[in-house]
C-alpha cells in the first residue's frame, strides 16, 4: 500500500469521506474513485453501477466495488440524475487500479452545482487521510 505521500491526489477535484472525488465538466459532474480507495482496495475485479437515467441524493449508494479483499459501496456526491456510466468498466474494472482519476464510473446531472462547494478540496481530504 501507497504512504500518503505517494498517493496522487489533484488538486482540482472535490473529495468525499468515502473517498470518491467529483470533477465539474460544463454542466455534468464527473465521478470516481480516489487513488486512496483503489490503494485500499487492492486488484478490483468488479463494478456494479447504476443506470442511466437513475437519480440519487447526495449521499446514497450509487453502486459497489467489488476487489480481491472486499467489496466496497459507493455514494455519490451530489444530488442528481446519472446521464452516463462507463461501460468500458464493465470488461476492465481494473483500470480504476491502473489510473483512478482518467477513469471515471459515472456522469451527473446535478440538482445543484452548487453543492460541489459542499465537497472537501485536496488539503481537506489529505487530513481526512492522515486520520485513517
Amino acid at each position: 500500500m501507497k504512504e500518503l505521500d505517494e498517493l496522487i491526489l489533484p488538486d482540482d477535484l472535490g473529495y468525499t469521506k468515502e473517498h470518491e472525488w467529483a470533477k465539474l465538466e460544463g454542466d455534468l459532474v464527473v465521478i470516481g474513485i480516489s487513488d486512496y480507495a483503489q490503494d485500499q482496495l487492492g486488484d478490483i475485479v468488479f463494478v456494479e453501477m447504476p443506470e442511466e437515467g437513475d437519480s440519487f441524493s447526495a449521499g446514497e449508494e450509487f453502486g459497489t466495488l467489488e476487489s480481491v479483499k472486499a467489496v466496497s459501496e459507493l455514494y455519490i456526491p451530489l444530488s442528481g440524475e446519472v446521464v452516463a456510466v462507463n461501460e468500458e468498466l464493465e470488461d476492465s474494472p481494473e483500470l480504476l487500479n491502473r489510473d483512478p482519476y482518467g477513469n471515471w464510473i459515472i456522469k451527473i446531472k446535478a440538482d445543484e452545482l452548487e453543492d460541489m462547494d459542499k465537497l472537501m478540496d485536496h488539503d481537506s481530504y489529505l487530513k481526512i487521510l492522515e486520520g485513517e
